[in-house]
């Protein structure tokens, strides 16, 4: 019998080859190829498929018994429980994904120590030993239970035989880069060995109806490593990010086929491991100093309102060419705003260095923030500050015009919490007339609201 011969298959147009290639040589697309197991002499699978199978039995939507709920665990942390949309489901599959040193495994060994109060839980470690889990445990306090078990392995085929055993009820997977099944010959993390590794793990949760908790890695770009496939097996897709240094960390669910993706929780790391923020507000607002270039604003972070300073530092350029730096917010968002406040106000920033920074490690997404970034540069630029207690959010588009935003009321109901005594905001989609000054265009707002 001939020797069966491995080859790759690019995703996008089917093209075969007999090695792994970066780039595919028919379509041209980068890290499209996947290995495909051998075939092995006689029919395809696709011929084989025609004479096999049975035909289905299928039933009305309305003839379906409708079950009973199935109960939620509750993860301990109540602001993990909203992202998650109420806890963890029996039988659903996560997927939690952020950068080295963020506190990935800290959060997970936290949670089952709550969950193993009442349920028997696994945690497999394929990057760590029993001696570093332990360790972790000890200082979290979660050494002492005694329905939480360990298993250090790198078998997606012996951690998939020990969930259809049935003896868990949550089974947490740090990672899933590290794990490898026996029929295929690829390294572990390779596009093959994940694809597989899930699809076995998947399929046994569903059988057994155990929740899986699977550890992901991130690119250096922050994306998820690995095929797109694997965000698409998994049932919630939640991201960890932050500054692995300090400030806050934020768990937001990208994915969720059984709650909302508006939520998020905010936590910080102590010596305690992580705690959730009660008022994150007031803790990004303590060290605040009232100067030229520093500007409160009210976003959100999922559906919790947030107030957060906007700092912005303008230098005459020493070069030919002006830089622009943002830490936590979007770069070309930055140049674009910019550009509209150079052209619709008299602004001149050609010849301007500007640095843009989001205190507490905070990520910016928010439409909304885009005034506050123009209000800071402008008060950084011109030397002069807004009036005290005051806050500012608003879209601003290319005509200088600002526009609407969502949540006002929650974000004005914030700002009063803190004392703050006006809001900047567009003029549309509010009710309080008496605490936000609407405002209609940049320059308007520039010659109105900024004062020396």
């Amino acid at each position: 019998m001939a020797k069966s011969k491995q080859s790759y298959v690019c995703q996008q147009c089917g093209a075969q080859y007999t090695k792994w290639m970066g780039r595919c040589e028919n379509c041209g697309e980068w890290n499209t190829l996947v290995e495909q197991l051998p075939q092995m002499m006689g029919k395809s699978a696709v011929d084989k498929s025609a004479g096999s199978g049975s035909v289905l039995v299928a039933q009305t939507l309305r003839s379906i018994d409708p079950e009973e709920r199935i109960g939620r665990m509750p993860t301990g942390i109540g602001d993990l429980d909203i992202v998650l949309g109420g806890g963890i489901l029996p039988g659903g599959v996560t997927l939690l994904a952020g950068q080295p040193g963020m506190g990935k495994s800290t959060l997970l060994l936290q949670v089952c120590a709550h969950v193993a109060a009442s349920y028997p839980v696994l945690y497999a470690s394929g990057e760590e030993s029993a001696h570093q889990v332990k360790q972790r445990a000890e200082r979290l306090g979660a050494h002492g239970q005694d329905q939480l078990e360990f298993v250090a392995s790198t078998s997606a085929d012996d951690i998939a035989a020990t969930i259809r055993s049935g003896k868990y009820q949550v089974i947490v997977i740090d990672s899933i880069q590290t794990l490898s099944l026996a029929d295929i010959s690829s390294a572990p993390g390779t596009v093959s060995q994940i694809t597989n590794s899930s699809n076995v793990i998947i399929r046994a949760a569903k059988e057994t109806g155990a929740a899986v908790i699977l550890v992901g890695h991130v690119t250096k770009e922050g994306a998820i490593a690995g095929p797109k496939v694997l965000e698409h097996l998994v049932d919630v897709v939640l991201q960890f990010e932050g500054d692995r240094y300090g400030g806050f960390k934020v768990v937001r669910a990208v994915k969720n086929r059984y709650g909302s993706t508006n939520e998020a929780a905010i936590f910080e790391m102590d010596e305690e491991g992580l705690k959730v923020v009660e008022n994150p507000s007031a803790a990004l607002l303590a060290e605040r100093r009232d100067e030229d270039g520093s500007v409160v604003l009210a976003t959100l972070e999922g559906n919790r309102p947030l107030l957060v300073e906007i700092q912005a530092l303008v230098n005459p350029t020493n070069f030919g060419y002006p830089k622009r730096t943002a830490s936590g917010f979007d770069l070309n968002r930055l140049n674009l705003l910019i550009a509209v406040l150079e052209r619709r106000t008299k602004l001149k920033l050609s010849d301007k260095d500007i640095y843009i920074n989001v205190v507490g490690g905070m990520k910016l997404s928010d439409p909304a923030a885009d005034l506050a970034i123009c209000m800071a540069i402008a008060s950084a630029a011109a030397g002069h500050k807004l009036a005290p207690g005051t806050v500012v959010f608003g879209e601003v588009g290319l005509g200088g015009e600002v526009r609407s935003v969502k949540a006002v009321d929650k974000r004005v109901a914030e700002a009063k919490k803190l004392g703050f005594t006006q809001a900047l905001a567009p003029a549309v989609g509010h009710k309080n007339l008496s605490f936000i000054k609407t405002v209609t265009d940049m320059r308007s707002a520039l010659v109105e609201y900024l004062h020396k």
